[in-house]
């Protein structure tokens, strides 16, 4: 069992660390103001799915051979920047298409689930990132290593999901502006656009974490 001190460090650190600007929560900004809260929940149901992957890949060790062998770190890292440089482009051909009504959504419900998912497992850094995070708040004594790390990432992936949430109502409540601004929703799609070539090219010279 998680003693309440390390739990509460821990729930303190997990939430200044997904409100911290990154490449998730960028995205469920952006996507949210543009084409309304239901996509930025949708993509941020599918970004917190992904951690799911990335908590087994640790508790399971597979992220140590990661961390440790160059060819799958670089493999992930460059599927990662690709897919940001997909979504920028996307983002400079969207324009002011598809916020016609109050309802519209760029995907379907699935598509913008699925692109969470993709975008988050893309990404080797966050693997790496709870292979040196999460054991740091578990310990021997504590019981099983795997259990303790499963309870640490279901609660990162519960913080994160709440900070996202926050995020997508907060930026969704800027759609009704844009809708009446082509000119905005332009602007808006051109600096999503800007700010994923910029973190496409930050991942694609990113190193491991050190050992």
């Amino acid at each position: 069992m998680l003693p309440a001190d390390s739990l509460a460090s821990f729930l303190l650190a997990s939430t200044l660390l997904s409100i911290a600007p990154g490449p998730d929560n960028l995205f469920v900004l952006t996507q949210s103001a543009l084409y309304g809260r239901r996509s930025g929940l949708l993509i941020t149901l599918g970004l917190c799915s992904g951690l799911l992957v990335h908590t087994s890949a640790v508790a399971l060790g597979v992220a140590a051979l990661i961390q440790a062998s160059d060819i799958a770190f670089n493999l992930l890292r460059l599927a990662g920047a690709g897919y940001l440089l997909y979504l920028a482009w996307l983002a400079f051909g969207a324009g002011s298409a598809g916020l016609r009504g109050p309802g519209s959504t760029l995907h379907s419900a699935m598509a913008l689930y699925r692109r969470g998912i993709v975008m988050n497992l893309t990404n080797p850094k966050v693997t790496i990132f709870f292979l040196a995070f999460l054991p740091q708040f578990a310990s021997p004594e504590g019981g099983s290593m795997a259990v303790q790390i499963g309870l640490l990432g279901a609660l990162f992936m519960l913080t994160a999901f709440i900070v996202f949430s926050a995020i997508a109502l907060l930026a969704g409540s800027l759609r009704p502006w844009l809708n009446d601004s082509p000119k905005a929703q332009r602007g808006l799609s051109r600096l999503a656009g800007i700010v994923f070539v910029l973190l496409a090219m930050k991942l694609a010279f990113a190193n491991p974490l050190p050992a």
